[in-house]
């Protein structure tokens, strides 16, 4: 396949390349005039952005900037880094606040369509009536080979304001961030800031879903869609940009092979041999006269049944939020608590770890029927519940000290 004239630049580790005759024109003088970098307003906001990036762990002042935009999803991602080999680091997600058009590419003027493709940084303007706004360099050589030949449509700027008839608008106080951002990269050396702006955020599974519906419905779409998603899927896989061209048709080629993902680590899980359970071959009595009394009383059953649920969180399955227990025990004529056994909920882990934490109890006051101690079966239920679970909700239930027999 041949490709039109290509100037290629290697540029913050992958390669960014652009048709000969669309040279990259750039005006970064006027930025300065009316937002200049020696007003209280600009020191205000960088100061801001530097404590964003030392929270961060995040070196300031950084010397690459990338963005990326999905239109979908209203977002527009800023990444940084600080030498040509590393990978990029997300900075800060932010919203995008209004869309115009639909998915899908930008073909005419007037189209209402927000632009789909790899494009940069080309101006700064101070003086924008959305409060400030940053350039980008469309149509670019794909978008003149595939729009409109007379009127492709053009003026596609990141800008303030919070209005589009078919650009990236943000809040006025997110386009101040932006353009200091793009600024102080471009101060750093940076002379090419890439913008690439995708249909979805790929990993969306919501948006994937109404991509797919898109594309059935406009299969000419398709080709399109699937190098952005590659692009997408490169960048993801490494945080570098991939390299970009142009078909001499105008189509994007995307070279980058992507890497596979790691496996995911098998969990081992260690067979273990089931707990033998201990029948009691005593007399027992359903009825009594006083039950048995466990050392402080009912207040000092409740402690210790509220001690254990809590325990016993860590061992429920991956995934598993709460889990309902009913236990059986015996406290026999002498007070000697024991032959535990879990008649329903938990997993094999948990219950074996509960039925040895019951066995464990401290002796009992035994049971007394007709003046004699005797030996009782009862029965107690947990609610455990991993402790991220009981802070999402207002109100839980929980293991009360209630005995059955």
């Amino acid at each position: 396949m041949k490709y039109v004239l290509l100037v290629a630049v290697v540029l913050l580790g992958g390669t960014y390349a652009w048709s000969q005759n669309a040279a990259p024109t750039f005006n970064f003088v006027e930025y300065q005039k009316t937002f200049p970098r020696t007003s209280d307003a600009w020191k205000r906001k960088e100061d801001t952005l530097r404590k964003q990036f030392l929270e961060k762990g995040m070196a300031w002042p950084f010397r690459y900037m990338y963005l990326r935009s999905f239109k979908y999803d209203s977002q527009l991602e800023v990444w940084v880094k600080n030498a040509p080999n590393e990978p990029f680091q997300l900075f800060k997600t932010y919203k995008v606040c209004a869309l115009a058009g639909t998915l899908g590419p930008k073909r005419m003027q007037g189209d209402y369509q927000v632009p789909e493709g790899f494009y940069y940084i080309n101006e700064f303007n101070p003086r924008s009536q959305y409060h400030l706004s940053l350039g980008l360099n469309y149509p670019n050589s794909s978008d003149r080979i595939l729009g409109d030949s007379i009127a492709p449509g053009g003026d596609i700027y990141i800008h303030g304001s919070c209005v589009t008839t078919g650009c990236i608008p943000v809040n006025d106080a997110q386009i101040e961030e932006l353009y200091i951002l793009a600024a102080n990269a471009r101060a750093q050396g940076q002379e090419f800031i890439p913008v690439h702006i995708f249909p979805i955020q790929f990993k969306n599974q919501k948006s994937s879903d109404y991509l797919a519906k898109h594309v059935k419905d406009f299969p000419e779409y398709t080709a399109l869609a699937d190098e952005l998603k590659h692009a997408y899927l490169y960048f993801e896989a490494t945080k570098r940009l991939p390299v970009v061209m142009v078909a001499k048709k105008g189509n994007y080629v995307i070279e980058g092979v992507i890497p596979p993902a790691p496996e995911k680590p098998v969990k081992v899980v260690k067979k273990r041999d089931p707990r033998p359970v201990k029948e009691f071959t005593g007399e027992t009595f359903a009825v009594v006269n006083k039950l048995p009394v466990f050392p402080g009383g009912n207040p000092g059953f409740q402690a210790f049944i509220d001690k254990l649920s809590h325990e016993m969180a860590q061992y429920l399955d991956e995934g598993q939020k709460k889990a309902y227990v009913m236990i059986e025990f015996v406290i026999d004529k002498n007070g000697k608590p024991g032959y535990a056994k879990v008649l329903k909920g938990g997993n094999e882990e948990l219950n074996d770890k509960l039925m040895d934490a019951f066995d464990a109890m401290p002796d009992w006051v035994p049971a007394v029927r007709l003046e004699q101690n005797v030996s009782i079966r009862l029965k107690q239920s947990l609610y455990i519940e991993r402790p991220e679970a009981a802070a999402s909700t207002t109100s839980s239930p929980s293991s009360s000290a209630t005995l059955n027999n």
